[in-house]
């Protein structure tokens, strides 16, 4: 590990040099794209081993292996303004229009990873030494391609401080306590509708590799764990999660899973098991709301998943989602999509998370929500998680850890109420408008801490309402 983690150390302080690279966001796309190439071609060489009709979607000319081409995988290629030439004037217009017509999965890939990335780096040689950097990894050894994975993960973390972009990380101890939960079983069809750069897709593949004692069983791991993501840098980053974990052809759709008319999904789309952490916060682009029924049309992303995600469901299949303190409350649209939820599904657990879990992507509280289709709701359990003694809150140095879900996973076993988890009858939810946002009843109001985006809110409400009776009061003395 410390070998691989020197070598991303070097190409970091490498990129760091040139002028064309600004920001995390750039550097982790241009890190992003040389790693999946690297990576596709080692696995086509392996893949062309085993298998003599093998033929890898690459031309050889824009292969990486030093076996194929010389302008990565030979340490003496080129370089300088002939190597930014040869990437920028070739390599990219090759694998943006590469052959598809035959139907290759695995060049379908290529072409939408190039489409949407691109080279950002202004000088050939500084090029030529993080290909040189990378060409000390060898992805077809099992050591090099595990150690790498774990740091992979760490890379991804970064984008949670890469502005916009921290939107499509989810914290890996969240993915992995909901995948823990749900527990997908071996031939079940597993769906992310919003997979980010694939960390719920990567715990299921996990979790089903041990269960899987046959060839033919991981094999299926490709056709059942599927992936929606239409942002070109996650998808990316999904692809080359998966390769890393041994899929050869991730099944990752690349566009907008709110593109199309709701009715579109019939039963042969249906899914299993969805694991997600749908965008929130966000405003539905190229108005999509008008693929939903009248009733659910909004601009609010997250709840628009959420009616998705409950039709995407089969009879039968279960749920674990990552939803914000807003998809709980609210009249109007809101209103019914929860009705939906708890008319069609059967909520039975809401483990409300601390505000700043997401920081600093975002400040507002969000929930995990866990529910089974085919079965109205009757009652719910909440459960409150508390940060950790002498912790205020969660940040990059100190992210949410997947020992903290312990206590949870004990008392999800045995459920009882206690002054941090509670249950609620459907009775009380419907006479509460299908409000979903409540505090335990049995427990005292506490001193709570709120995040500086919520402590200007109360503010401004409070000096609104200051106004307001101000200005009654001059009325009155007049």
């Amino acid at each position: 590990m410390s070998n691989i983690s020197g070598i991303i150390g070097a190409i970091r302080t490498i990129m760091w040099q040139d002028t064309g690279l600004n920001g995390d966001a750039q550097r982790i796309e241009q890190l992003g794209w040389m790693l999946f190439l690297k990576i596709f071609s080692d696995k086509d060489l392996e893949m062309e081993l085993m298998d003599s009709k093998y033929k890898s979607p690459i031309p050889a000319e824009f292969h990486w292996v030093k076996e194929k081409g010389n302008w990565a995988g030979d340490d003496e290629g080129i370089t300088g303004d002939e190597l930014l030439e040869f990437v920028d004037r070739k390599l990219f217009p090759a694998l943006r229009n590469i052959n598809v017509a035959t139907g290759n999965r695995r060049a379908l890939i290529v072409r939408e990873v190039f489409e949407g990335n691109n080279n950002y780096m202004k000088s050939g040689i500084n090029l030529r030494k993080v290909l040189n950097k990378l060409n000390e990894i060898d992805f077809n050894v099992a050591k090099d391609r595990h150690a790498f994975g774990e740091l992979y993960e760490n890379i991804l973390k970064e984008l949670q401080s890469a502005g916009k972009s921290g939107e499509f990380y989810t914290p890996r101890a969240v993915t992995q306590f909901i995948t823990d939960i749900i527990n997908p079983k071996e031939g079940e069809k597993i769906l992310d509708p919003a997979c980010g750069t694939g960390g719920f897709l990567t715990c299921a593949i996990e979790n089903l590799k041990k269960k899987a004692n046959s060839v033919e069983a991981r094999k299926a791991l490709q056709e059942n764990v599927n992936g929606w993501e239409y942002k070109p840098l996650p998808y990316l980053l999904a692809t080359t999660n998966l390769i890393l974990h041994d899929i050869e052809v991730p099944n990752i759709r690349f566009g907008d899973a709110l593109d199309q008319p709701l009715s579109n999904f019939t039963e042969k789309n249906r899914v299993d098991v969805i694991i997600a952490n749908p965008p929130f916060g966000g405003i539905v682009a190229n108005n999509n709301e008008n693929n939903f029924p009248q009733n659910f049309r909004t601009k609010e992303s997250a709840d628009l998943f959420l009616i998705l995600m409950i039709h995407l469901l089969k009879h039968g299949g279960r749920a674990g989602i990552v939803l914000p303190d807003g998809s709980l409350t609210g009249d109007g649209v809101k209103q019914r999509i929860r009705q939906r939820l708890l008319e069609e599904c059967n909520l039975h657990t809401i483990i409300r998370l601390p505000n700043s879990v997401f920081q600093p992507y975002a400040t507002v509280s969000t929930n995990l929500l866990f529910f089974d289709k085919g079965k109205p709701t009757k009652d719910i359990w909440y459960y409150e998680h508390r940060m950790p003694e002498g912790v205020k809150s969660y940040n990059k140095t100190k992210p949410i850890r997947i020992e903290e879900f312990e206590p949870i996973k004990k008392w999800w076993k045995k459920r009882t109420e206690t002054e941090i988890s509670w249950k609620v009858s459907i009775d009380t939810i419907i006479e509460r408008g299908y409000d979903l946002d409540i505090k335990n009843p049995t427990k005292q109001e506490e001193a709570q801490e709120y995040s500086s985006v919520e402590l200007m809110q109360m503010m401004d409400k409070s000096f609104s309402k200051g106004n307001s009776l101000l200005n009654k009061l001059k009325e009155a003395l007049q």
